[in-house]
């Protein structure tokens, strides 16, 4: 939760994606006084900061989208949704053309050449 306070107090300031950015590449790190430091790395005014960090006001918005992700059945990252068909988790490119080209198939629209799949790998064959 502290994290993504910390990334609405960001937002406040118009940085929320400089931040975003920050915490994606330090995401072992996230202790309170490494916020303060990636809000004074990305040239946030840190008493507008901390003052909205400590505010707590975006925790209903926060708890509301955490609550609607569990209610989806995504519990964690990445989590797409494709016409409503989940996919969880980081995927290779086929995976989400397969999706994606099934749903333009059950809808009835052609699926454009270049974005057809390409067919799997085939597995490796054992005791060869």
């Amino acid at each position: 939760m502290p994290a993504a306070l910390a990334s609405m107090a960001a937002h406040e300031q118009g940085r929320f994606w400089e931040y975003h950015d920050k915490l994606f590449d330090n995401q072992q790190k996230l202790t309170h006084d490494d916020l303060l430091r990636y809000a004074r790395e990305v040239g946030l005014d840190l008493g507008r900061f901390e003052a909205a960090l400590n505010s707590a006001r975006p925790k209903p918005l926060i708890d509301a989208d955490v609550a609607e992700a569990k209610s989806l059945g995504a519990s964690g990252t990445p989590a797409f949704f494709i016409n409503g068909r989940f996919l969880s988790g980081a995927k290779p490119f086929n995976e989400f053309a397969e999706v994606i080209n099934g749903e333009l198939t059950r809808l009835k629209i052609p699926i454009p050449p270049a974005a057809a799949a390409e067919p799997a790998a085939p597995a490796a064959q054992g005791g060869r």
